[in-house]
């Protein structure tokens, strides 16, 4: 197990059924943590049913209450959400539903960067501009939590190749990346096509 990070502890465990607006079904195990290094209150959803001694499948979500909440067409957080919950179940992993909206920028100002994207500037020029990395989340606690699951090998259901930098980094190896479904609507094509060519997220893009 790695001990590169300060350990966390499981605090709580309880069931809850989930269903999706297009009728999708499945029941999580949520459970919650102490000791986590940045203080926030991640969840982990057991989704499925892992197989004990097995590498399991796992996602890093980041909150998105415009995308995941309100359906917001104006990124594709909301449909890798609802994705990432029957690939999982249907092979049995693990989602961590990280605390950092707009990239760890809070949801005010990720508000405040659509204002400076509808002027011209893209997903990550906003970012700056308003004074914030372009990207400002640490995975730390997301590795924590792994490793208070016992889990210190994932494969990695991701476009975003900081996540699998970062948690090597962090003690995690990532054995494989799968990526997520391009999930493109004209509202959203200049954010992904942002996140393909200026991070190199693994979306493939038509044109």
């Amino acid at each position: 197990m790695s001990s590169t990070i300060v350990g966390a502890s499981v605090r709580t465990r309880v069931r809850i059924p989930l269903t999706f607006a297009d009728g999708y079904s499945t029941t999580a195990e949520a459970i919650t943590f102490d000791g986590l290094a940045d203080g926030r209150e991640h969840l982990a959803m057991i989704l499925g049913d892992p197989d004990l001694g097995a590498v399991p499948l796992v996602r890093l979500h980041s909150e998105c209450l415009t995308g995941d909440v309100f359906g917001s067409a104006r990124c594709d957080c909301g449909p890798q959400l609802r994705e990432a919950v029957e690939r999982i179940t249907d092979t049995g992993g693990i989602l961590l539903y990280l605390r950092q909206e707009g990239r760890d920028i809070g949801l005010y100002n990720k508000l405040d960067a659509y204002a400076l994207q509808d002027s011209g500037l893209d997903t990550y020029q906003a970012n700056t501009e308003l004074g914030f990395d372009e990207d400002a989340r640490d995975y730390t606690a997301a590795a924590q939590m792994l490793v208070a699951l016992g889990v210190d090998r994932v494969d990695l259901l991701t476009n975003n190749p900081d996540k699998v930098r970062q948690l090597t980094g962090l003690g995690i190896t990532v054995r494989d990346t799968l990526p997520t479904g391009v999930h493109a609507t004209p509202s959203n094509l200049g954010y992904l096509r942002a996140k393909a060519e200026h991070t190199g997220h693994t979306i493939r893009l038509a044109g």
